[in-house]
């Protein structure tokens, strides 16, 4: 019924102006199971209109928390008179090209709501097992949240389309402590992109990952600090994906070239090793769906890949229309906002350093004194590249062995320094998903990357 609203309001966007219509409704689900008590069961959701309106490179936007035809009229209305308000005050003279054509893009899928009991009662399930396998644990934590997107999106010069992105995950967390009474926590995020019956149908199938988590936990009960200094480490892909989303990915967004990222003189030069190439996929990655895919972006662009950097050098950036204009390209459907209320802006999707020819037991063989880093809790970065990442999970390499795990660690340096260093690529690839981006407003994205070798500063104790 909206998707024909919208259709009908077409006739309402101004003359001479570019005016993108977006309905746009946000579904959260939350069940948290702490030590067998169930201690948060919610339901929420948050749906209403907006409109953008581009006039001669000013911008005018507005919302409302409504799903009427009246709502409709009223955000078309306010954001037009906005951009027609500020254009008065602006020298700026620039009107977008169509965007690459236009068109309605097809429903990619659904968003199957179940009941709530169906999702605590998978949260028990999975309870029970770790208690009853694990009763040494200090405590453990079961967390189900599903975050899902519905959008409906017409323009006056680009792509139309309905796009939905449904998003659910169990993570488990595991809890232990050292003999000096260090508290030690890892956790395991389940699921991915689909409803609860693509993920958590058969949760046995979980178990093995579970068994895994808490092997680790156990190995860490037992573990040394890292020496402090330049080691060479191999990074798992977690790690790598962390790496080509925080301190690669945001350099590499076109507004924050704009505001002075290392990424602008940076551009067709060398910032890494050869044997790195790094892409932000829309939609499709070797023949399969991507991990959270993009379709159409709330500008009405089309979603194709974005390839960062090849084979060491730094052929492009992400964009949305207006910086892809400037910079003479074409945009590839990077511009989303996270509720009906935020303006889009530039986003990543599923950002990756892609695989290459070594395998890790070879990458490991070949450490005689460094550390196998696998998991990060948090990271941060800066416009420079220089970043910090916390390190809890990774182990010793000695001898080309595995050793010791590690306690939690950090490691720093300047992104594209450090990649430089990289003298061998696994083979084995790996995508998560779960995380948010919070550049201004939470995004959904997933991130990839391959293990690789690499020399990094490491903290010690």
């Amino acid at each position: 019924m909206i998707q024909d609203l919208f259709k009908s309001k077409k006739e309402l966007f101004a003359d001479g102006v570019q005016t993108v219509l977006r309905a746009h409704e946000n579904r959260n689900r939350r069940v948290v199971i702490l030590k067998g008590n169930m201690v948060q069961n919610s339901r929420s959701a948050s749906r209403g209109i907006s409109a953008r309106v581009n006039n001669k490179g000013t911008f005018g936007f507005a919302s409302v928390a409504d799903y009427t035809p009246e709502a409709a009229e009223m955000v078309i209305k306010a954001a037009t008179e906005n951009a027609m308000f500020l254009g008065k005050h602006s020298s700026r003279n620039v009107q977008l090209p169509a965007s690459l054509g236009t068109g309605e893009v097809a429903l990619n899928g659904e968003i199957i709501d179940v009941e709530q009991k169906l999702i605590i009662e998978a949260c028990k399930t999975l309870d029970d097992y770790i208690v009853k396998k694990y009763p040494d644990l200090k405590s453990r934590t079961v967390v189900y949240t599903e975050d899902s997107q519905d959008k409906i999106i017409y323009t006056s010069d680009a792509h139309d389309g309905h796009v939905v992105i449904p998003r659910c995950y169990i993570y488990v967390m595991l809890s232990s402590e050292t003999k000096d009474g260090t508290p030690i926590e890892l956790f395991k995020a389940l699921g991915g992109y689909g409803s609860f019956y693509d993920h958590f149908g058969n949760l046995e199938k979980y178990y093995p990952e579970i068994d895994q988590l808490y092997q680790r936990v156990m190995d860490k009960t037992e573990g040394v600090y890292a020496e402090a200094g330049y080691k060479t480490v191999v990074l798992g892909p977690n790690m790598a994906g962390m790496l080509a989303h925080e301190a690669v990915g945001h350099t590499v967004e076109a507004d924050l070239v704009k505001a002075g990222s290392v990424a602008g003189p940076s551009l067709n030069k060398q910032v890494a090793s050869e044997l790195v190439t790094m892409v932000d996929y829309a939609n499709i990655y070797e023949g399969k769906q991507a991990e959270l895919p993009v379709y159409l972006d709330d500008e009405g662009t089309i979603g194709t890949d974005a390839v960062l950097i090849k084979d060491g050098i730094l052929v492009g950036y992400m964009n949305d229309r207006e910086t892809a204009e400037e910079f003479n390209v074409k945009p590839n459907g990077n511009a989303r906002g996270w509720n009906y209320s935020d303006e889009p802006i530039i986003r990543m999707r599923n950002t990756a350093i892609l695989p290459g020819k070594s395998s890790l037991d070879e990458m490991i063989a070949s450490v005689e004194d460094g550390y196998y880093l696998i998991e990060s809790g948090n990271g941060q970065a800066d416009l420079t590249g220089e970043f910090m990442f916390s390190v809890n999970c990774g182990y010793e390499i000695k001898n080309g062995k595995l050793g010791k795990a590690l306690l939690d660690t950090t490691v720093s340096g300047v992104a594209f320094d450090m990649l430089k260093t990289v003298d061998m690529v696994s083979s084995e690839m790996e995508w998560v998903s779960s995380g948010f981006c919070g550049k201004k407003q939470p995004m959904a994205v997933s991130m990839g990357g391959p293990n690789m070798r690499c020399k990094i500063m490491i903290g010690g104790r």
